[in-house]
């Protein structure tokens, strides 16, 4: 079932540790059948090494598992309610990569500053609140996607042109159309923060890129009239 899908969330969950976004098995990746349903996520606390598609766990949109033998990512319940919530997602991302989850961990937004942000991200990517005792020691991992979904709908952001945020006290979640769009927008989150980091030591009074900058550089790749890259 799904074997051509499978075989995609597994390669890109093998680009996570090749693009130095994880440590051990600290992340993952899910993609999603649209027409079926069905989420295709990498399997808990599995090792990368010697991973293969029939590892991969499929899941519906409720968290019953439909095929595989072993559990599912824990942080299953985050990716499905935000499948759940936006159509448009085709994959989703979570890893601790250092620059970014130190952003988390510090609880700030990472600011616009220059192109290569505006590039990927519209805006800056927002830090989402950290979660409540009570939603901790709850539906934890199904907390952490409601929290997500009410920052990105508190400050009116849209994920297809935000397709990332921080989670506070804890780390990275991107998504994209597909399991290979998202894991580039975790490479490319990870590499805005890290610049993000040097800018502030550099100039901790450095300002934010103005917005037609911004609007430039985002537009030309991903408006209406774009025309970076190749038809």
């Amino acid at each position: 079932m799904l074997e051509e899908l499978k075989e995609k969330v597994l390669q890109a969950n093998l680009e996570l540790p090749k693009r130095g976004l994880i440590t051990y098995t600290w992340g993952n990746v899910s993609g999603i059948d649209r027409e079926k349903g069905l989420v295709v996520i990498k399997p808990s606390g599995v090792s990368y090494d010697g991973m293969k598609a029939s590892d991969m766990v499929v899941l519906d949109l409720d968290g019953n598992r439909v095929e595989g033998t072993l559990n599912p990512s824990s942080d299953t319940p985050t990716h499905l309610e935000l499948y759940k919530k936006y159509p448009d997602l085709g994959g989703v991302v979570h890893t601790h990569s250092t620059s970014a989850t130190s952003w988390a961990q510090a609880g700030r937004d990472i600011p616009l500053y220059g192109t290569t942000h505006a590039d990927y991200f519209f805006g800056d990517i927002p830090c989402a609140r950290s979660l409540t005792k009570e939603e901790i020691e709850g539906e934890y991992e199904r907390n952490t996607g409601l929290v997500i979904i009410e920052t990105l709908e508190e400050r009116d952001v849209n994920p297809v042109y935000t397709p990332g945020i921080l989670v506070k006290n804890h780390g990275v979640f991107t998504w994209g159309k597909d399991a290979d769009e998202a894991v580039h927008n975790a490479v490319v989150l990870e590499e805005v923060a890290k610049m993000a980091t040097f800018t502030e030591m550099i100039n901790k009074d450095a300002d934010k890129a103005p917005d037609y900058l911004r609007d430039k550089h985002f537009y030309r790749k991903h408006g209406e009239n774009a025309y970076y890259g190749q038809n």
